[in-house]
């Protein structure tokens, strides 16, 4: 299988209420049509590495790191945050990359539709019956003309996936997608999801605090290792394959 993402030595430091914080990397790769699991506390940095992932966050060090798309071009998107090129940046993550947030990140001021149109429009792809049959996949078609505002977090979640997925994008990333969802609805709405990206081949990296949630999906996990360093002025967490 093609590896899709190839991280080595990768770096990103912050300040927290006078605390420093590392995320380091030593080396991760993650192949075509995989399931990732990135586990770990709250705080620990699950969500940074996300967004580095997803190429919304810039990196402070990074040795190696190159992104593959299935049937694609192999990107070298160290070169590209060294030569701060925004604008391919954009349009390998608008193409390549479906992302959901925690908190769904649907507009209110559009209709569900609207917001699943959204990534397509963006690409500027033709309309098709896409947006129909994902719906109807994820059990929304009904809500297709309400706002967000009007649907239970369970529907507002599934939108999120729809909108995440409607471009058929290479990986989908997820930061705990189903962490605001009681335990039954957040189980079918996986289940659905994972059906979804199985028949449309595409790689999942999700993250979660949720071990058991994880086993039972079966996903492989990227381990997380925490340690206080230099006298304790600085938190450190490493992810490893």
């Amino acid at each position: 299988m093609t590896v899709i993402y190839s991280l080595k030595n990768v770096v990103k430091e912050r300040l927290i209420d006078g605390v420093g914080f590392r995320l380091l990397v030593p080396k991760i790769e993650i192949r075509a049509q995989e399931n990732i699991a990135v586990i770990g506390h709250s705080g620990c940095g699950k969500s940074t590495l996300l967004d580095m992932l997803a190429l919304i966050l810039r990196p402070d060090q990074c040795d190696e790191w190159s992104v593959h798309p299935v049937d694609g071009d192999n990107h070298d998107i160290a070169k590209l945050w060294r030569h701060d090129k925004q604008s391919k940046l954009s349009q390998i993550r608008k193409q390549h990359i479906g992302y959901v947030l925690q908190s769904g990140g649907l507009l209110p001021y559009l209709t569900v539709r609207e917001n699943i149109e959204l990534p397509r429009k963006l690409l500027n792809l033709p309309d098709d019956d896409s947006i129909n049959s994902i719906s109807k996949v994820l059990g929304i078609e009904r809500q297709l003309d309400k706002l967000p505002g009007l649907l239970s977090a369970g529907e507002r979640q599934r939108a999120s996936f729809a909108r995440a997925l409607s471009h058929r994008p290479t990986i989908l990333i997820a930061d705990e997608p189903t962490a605001a969802l009681d335990p039954i609805t957040a189980q079918k709405i996986m289940a659905v999801v994972m059906e979804v990206i199985k028949g449309l081949k595409i790689t999942l990296i999700t993250a979660s605090h949720d071990w058991a949630h994880v086993y039972k999906m079966e996903l492989r996990t990227l381990r997380q290792e925490a340690e206080a360093v230099e006298d304790g002025k600085v938190y450190q967490s490493r992810f490893t394959d």
